[in-house]
């Protein structure tokens, strides 16, 4: 077994050690009828197909494993993977009480153990989408997919951590406290509020211009609103924060079939398919 990049040996060390403070979102999520997204239980949108019946699919980094759960109930043969044992451990017994079949996995998911092309979709909430490096899983997630599968992804938006502290001090302001561009890797482990691993976050045209090199073409591109108001925090922003500016942002991304090949693409070819993308009649979607 390769030895883990120095991110994934901190996320490992640090997800074991909070595990047990995640497992009642894990059976409340576990439980519910429909899903929901995100730190604020987002509804007005859906990452999953409405029908999976038959597909192969897979959740990079999936925690408890609730995501796992929903696609399972939807018709799909589900593998999950997760670089806490601890958190699969919460996600084994899940599974058995709510006899639920899927298949978990422990280890980095930026190198999953599967052959090219065995996944009609893959997901991460969070999971690898904020604590894996992008220059790793989305190409990893390139290769699990089959032509025509696509890959959903939800993570934190980039405006909130440019809104954060630079001594990680919580919540974010409405103050815009470091650089946007060249965002990239956030070591929280020194962080004065809520220390913890080490995670990734990109300006968006940097997630669209690494979607796009990689063979990608994008089909969607949501930043949420959250509905609710006041001073609750859920991650790094206040309901409050999150209202006005948005704390979340999902990505949905089709991986195309032959002849259109992996290959670098062009300013061209990248504002053609963007336009086509962001063309449409709304691009904000609010928590419910």
């Amino acid at each position: 077994m390769s030895e883990l990049p120095e991110h994934a040996a901190v996320n490992r060390e640090y997800w074991d050690s909070v595990a047990d403070d995640w497992v009642e979102v894990g059976e409340r999520a576990w439980s519910a009828t429909s899903p929901t997204w995100g730190n604020w239980g987002s509804s007005g949108f859906d990452l999953l197909p409405s029908d999976m019946t038959g597909m192969d699919a897979i959740e990079l980094g999936c925690g408890t494993a609730y995501v796992s759960a929903w696609m399972a109930r939807r018709g799909a043969r589900v593998v999950g993977m997760d670089n806490s044992e601890k958190q699969l451990e919460t996600a084994r017994r899940l599974a058995d009480s709510y006899g639920v079949e899927m298949e978990l996995i422990h280890g980095n998911a930026e190198t999953v153990p599967y052959p090219d092309g065995s996944f009609d979709f893959a997901i991460s909430e969070y999971g690898v989408a904020s604590w894996a490096d992008p220059a790793s899983w989305v190409p990893e997630a390139w290769r699990l997919l089959r032509p025509h599968g696509s890959l959903a992804f939800l993570t934190c938006h980039p405006l909130a951590q440019v809104c954060s502290a630079l001594d990680g001090s919580l919540p974010a302001t409405g103050k815009l406290e470091r650089p946007y561009f060249g965002m990239y890797r956030f070591d929280w482990r020194d962080a004065v509020d809520d220390p913890g691993g080490i995670g990734f976050t990109m300006p968006i045209s940097d997630w669209f211009r690494l979607l796009l090199d990689t063979g990608f073409v994008v089909e969607d591109f949501i930043e949420v609103q959250v509905s609710d108001r006041g001073a609750e925090r859920r991650g790094v922003t206040t309901a409050e924060w999150a209202h006005h500016w948005p704390a979340e942002m999902a990505l949905i991304a089709r991986k195309p079939s032959p002849p259109h090949e992996r290959r670098e693409t062009t300013r061209s070819d990248r504002s053609a398919v963007i336009t086509e993308s962001l063309d449409r009649p709304s691009r904000t979607r609010p928590a419910s």
